[in-house]
């Protein structure tokens, strides 16, 4: 089965915060979780993909690389969904399953796995593997929690996400057990 892991959003700025706005809930268990599956998706073979929000640090500088305590492998690509080839990219490749961790949770976490759902492709969110900052009504740590439950067994028809754990085998898809 072909396979990739997205990584969404893990800018510098966004993870660590600005003057505006401070960095996501528990950073470090964020960092530590994508760490270990990029480990395994090499070591597996798997094809990873990072993608990049413009505009976080007005897309450019310091503040707009991936964070730097992220263990970014040489080949990577830097791709969304909205305006870009990522979809096409995908379907090019044949690709049946996305693992998606990364930043913001309900905003563009939520959106990649909809999308990803309703154009064909299994997903596995990494349930410790995104984050978020607080709202003017949740906690960030509740804002995550509401994802992880409410996004496992989301379906589309034929394709659906379902939450896992980074230290679980992420890139063996378990979503034939729920059909």
């Amino acid at each position: 089965m072909n396979q990739a892991l997205l990584i969404i959003d893990v800018q510098q700025e966004l993870v660590e915060g600005n003057a505006e706005a401070k960095g996501v809930y528990n950073k470090q268990g964020l960092l530590e979780s994508i760490n270990l599956v990029i480990k395994k998706a090499i070591e597996s073979g798997i094809e990873i993909i990072f993608v990049r929000d413009k505009d976080v640090a007005g897309g450019k500088g310091p503040g707009f690389d991936i964070h730097s305590d992220i263990n970014v492998p040489r080949e990577v690509k830097t791709n969304a969904f909205y305006g870009t080839g990522l979809l096409e990219y995908l379907q090019e490749k044949e690709m049946h399953h996305l693992v998606i961790m990364g930043c913001e949770t309900p905003y563009c976490i939520d959106t990649a796995v909809r999308t990803a759902t309703v154009n064909h492709i299994d997903v596995t969110l990494v349930g410790d593997g995104h984050s978020t900052t607080d709202s003017s009504i949740l906690s960030a740590e509740t804002i995550i929690k509401h994802h992880n439950t409410i996004l496992h067994g989301h379906y589309n028809v034929d394709h659906f996400s379902i939450v896992r754990n980074a230290a679980e085998d992420l890139f063996t898809p378990t979503h034939d057990t729920y059909r």
